[in-house]
């Protein structure tokens, strides 16, 4: 059995309306993008925790997708009177197929640097002496492939090894800094978070790695203090958790997750706690900050 979409462009307040519509009359999915992404015209939104985005993109491309059983015409005739007024669309015919093998030939093994990969399961490691990661996309954040989450692990891989007492990571997700920072010679290794899914996904994925890490919530670090602290979270959060952050730390924290734009609010804020404050990488638009006493 194959599948229908719908297509169609529309503006921000109507695809969020129209994904309501859609997913009340049954709709498999409803997913919303940027028209322009990819190009110039492409319009970043961010979304922090403790902030509500105002809005979806100006031009917005909602996908919509059915069963092929489904009479599509009454769909879209019930979602027109819902919606007060009628929209253009376009209807496509997607054919069954091997699903988790087309999801799975679209994730491919990350080069963060030569000396650490990150691989799915279903890969081979492209360079079988670098240290390796495997890592399967899933429901926490943090696969490598985003900036922030990548200069963590360039940082890591370069500034951790056996002699590091021990390592927290805070705000762990999928667990893959903390991995990283076992992998690379640290000793006692913890992760905290405050979802109880990234603590699953964490121990899990640590399980995966072979690697002795404990994930828990903050409360299983209050009061220890850590030579090595990394917190890739965002900006607003980073704000409010500064002077536990610096309570955790012996000698170094590492930030991530801050915007170019938020770096020197960040810093200000750090260097009422650390002797320097500076940052260590940025890609794409987005900084790491390494804090020292």
């Amino acid at each position: 059995m194959g599948f229908i979409q719908l297509i169609i462009n529309v503006d921000s307040k109507s695809a969020d309306k129209l994904s309501d519509i859609f997913m009340d009359l049954y709709a498999l999915s409803a997913t919303v993008s940027d028209q322009h992404e990819g190009t110039d015209l492409e319009q970043p939104i961010f979304n922090e925790p403790g902030y509500e985005v105002e809005g979806l993109w100006d031009h917005s491309h909602l996908v919509v997708l059915y069963n092929s059983n489904v009479d599509i015409n009454q769909v879209v005739a019930e979602a027109t009177q819902m919606f007060g007024k009628t929209f253009t669309y376009i209807v496509e015919t997607i054919d069954d197929q091997d699903w988790v093998r087309l999801t799975q030939s679209q994730f491919e093994p990350i080069k963060i640097n030569n000396r650490l990969y990150i691989v799915p399961s279903w890969h081979e490691s492209p360079n079988a002496a670098a240290t390796t990661i495997t890592l399967d996309p899933g429901l926490a954040f943090g696969t490598g492939s985003h900036p922030t989450t990548f200069m963590c692990l360039d940082w890591i891989s370069k500034n951790i090894d056996g002699i590091v007492k021990n390592v927290l990571d805070y705000g762990c997700g999928s667990g893959i800094l903390a991995i990283a920072a076992k992998k690379f010679g640290a000793g006692e290794v913890c992760g905290v978070d405050i979802d109880t899914q990234a603590i699953e996904a964490s121990r899990s994925n640590a399980l995966i790695n072979q690697v002795d890490i404990r994930f828990g919530a903050a409360e299983m670090v209050a009061g220890k203090k850590f030579e090595f602290v990394v917190a890739n979270i965002l900006s607003n959060p980073l704000r409010v958790l500064a002077p536990a952050l610096a309570g955790l730390t012996g000698k170094k924290l590492v930030l991530s997750g801050i915007l170019d734009s938020q770096s020197d609010e960040l810093i200000s804020i750090y260097k009422q706690y650390f002797n320097k404050v500076v940052v260590a990488n940025s890609i794409d638009g987005w900084v790491l900050l390494e804090c020292s006493f």
